[in-house]
């Protein structure tokens, strides 16, 4: 099969959030943290470092959970602002080896390298370098994945973590993607992994042995997507970030959301969510919306022109249009806003900051 001659590399920062405030504050190195609101409050986790994972405190998690999971942990209030300034100084280190730049987050982003001639043209060699860049001027740690493409990409950076990296030649994409584990596919939460398990469907080599017209029968359109990924075929391009049009945030359920009033209930603590998101600089709203994945993996989104406030009241509007077209389990809630395009003078130059 041919992979292509793409060179993707795909940086992750190591706990991003938990290690500047880690570094910030020597007195919490090797203790349990994570970042996140308050215990007594509906608030959930932005990250943990390494030292809360052993405990099974993972990001998005409500902090009472955390807390019972780990009674020592420390939590650390959100410096937003902090971790931008630091993004904005990995991103130089970036734009000094392509411009080709696609970021995913303040903590992760692709980069074509394809033709970059620096190192001999060694994307591994570019990826090296750019992490010791990276922990030179910010004393944060970094891990990559070097591969022919996006997914592959994403995949290998989360291989050698943390401050490590993993590269994945064409040569070698075949045996590697048989044995993994379909979780590993963007995508692919707890239910569909369940959903999956039932077929004996385990690895990627499993989903091989399906054809497309069944993979379309059991996942509806994304099977065609299916069919693809799991042989390691990803065409997607890097795509330069410009001006966002849009800010939102999606969590799916360990368990379907049964009824209405699951919704309600969690809705505080997806606002939170969204609310870290925003700067005082993103306020230029255009109008709000939802999105809701049900249990069939059906997907609705909802918008008025009319709500531009993000708040739990219009939210809530939002999301009870959405569920009652279906009445179904939800295992899926997104919450976002649409920003009204900047308005620019052309002869002003414009700074691309991340």
């Amino acid at each position: 099969m041919d992979f292509g001659t793409r060179k993707i590399i795909h940086v992750d920062m190591d706990c991003f959030y938990a290690a500047v405030e880690v570094r910030d504050n020597p007195d919490l190195r090797g203790k349990p943290v994570a970042v996140g609101g308050h215990p007594e409050g509906r608030g959930v986790l932005t990250t943990a470092n390494y030292e809360a994972r052993k405990y099974g405190v993972r990001s998005a998690m409500p902090v009472k959970t955390a807390l019972n999971l780990c009674p020592q942990l420390i939590l650390v209030p959100i410096h937003f602002s902090k971790y931008r300034q630091e993004s904005a100084k990995v991103k130089k280190v970036f734009l000094e080896f392509t411009d080709i730049i696609q970021p995913l987050s303040l903590d992760e982003a692709f980069l074509d390298v394809t033709h970059v001639t620096d190192f001999s043209g060694s994307a591994s060699m570019m990826a090296h370098e750019i992490r010791r860049r990276i922990f030179d001027r910010t004393q944060l740690t970094a891990s990559a994945g070097i591969a022919p493409n996006k997914f592959l990409a994403k995949v290998a950076s989360d291989w050698k973590k943390p401050n490590g990296q993993f590269t994945l030649p064409p040569s070698e994409i075949p045996e590697f993607i048989k044995d993994l584990p379909v979780g590993k596919i963007p995508g692919v939460g707890p239910k569909t992994r369940e959903k999956m398990n039932k077929h004996m469907i385990l690895t990627c080599g499993d989903l091989q042995k399906y054809t497309i017209t069944e993979l379309s029968g059991m996942f509806g359109s994304w099977g065609t997507s299916l069919y693809d990924i799991c042989r390691g075929v990803d065409h997607r391009p890097v795509s330069r970030g410009g001006p966002s049009k849009s800010i939102s945030i999606e969590r799916t359920f360990q368990k379907d959301i049964p009824n209405w009033n699951g919704i309600v209930e969690i809705l505080p603590s997806l606002m939170e969510e969204l609310e870290n998101r925003l700067s005082k600089k993103q306020r230029n709203i255009q109008n709000i919306f939802v999105k809701i994945k049900f249990e069939d993996f059906q997907t609705t989104t909802v918008s008025k022109s009319e709500l531009k406030e993000p708040n739990a009241k219009n939210y809530l509007s939002l999301l009870e249009e959405g569920f009652y077209r279906e009445s179904k389990p939800v295992r899926l809630i997104g919450l976002g806003v649409r920003l009204k395009a900047p308005k620019t003078n052309p002869k002003t130059p414009q700074l691309d900051l991340f």
